[in-house]
C-alpha cells in the first residue's frame, strides 16, 4: 500500500535564511515564521520537484547529499509530520 504523498507550497511562499545550522522560515500565506534543523529545509527542497510520498523525498534527497542508514528513513517521516503540523507541507 502506498504512503501519504506530501505536498509543499511553491517557493516563492516560502522565505529562506540560513542561520548558523537552523534555517528561519517566513511562511507567507499564514504570516508565520519557523525555525527549523535540517533535514526540513532539503526535505521542503525535495518537495519543490512536486508530491512524493516520504520514500520518494528521500530518494531525492540521497541523489543531492550523503545520507546514510536506516535512521535516515525515520528522520525523514518524523520531519514530515512535524512540518505537516507547522502548516509548511500537506497530504494531498
Amino acid at each position: 500500500m502506498a504512503g501519504a504523498r506530501y505536498v509543499a507550497d511553491p517557493e516563492e511562499c516560502v522565505e529562506t535564511v540560513a542561520l548558523d545550522g537552523l534555517s528561519v522560515l517566513f511562511h507567507r500565506p499564514s504570516g508565520m515564521t519557523h525555525i527549523v534543523a535540517p533535514p526540513a529545509p532539503q526535505i521542503l527542497e525535495a518537495l519543490r520537484l512536486g508530491p512524493a510520498e516520504a520514500g520518494e523525498i528521500l530518494a531525492r534527497m540521497r541523489a543531492w547529499y550523503d545520507l546514510e542508514g536506516d535512521d535516515a528513513a525515520d528522520a525523514v517521516e518524523a520531519r514530515l509530520d512535524e512540518l505537516e503540523a507547522a502548516g509548511l507541507v500537506s497530504r494531498l
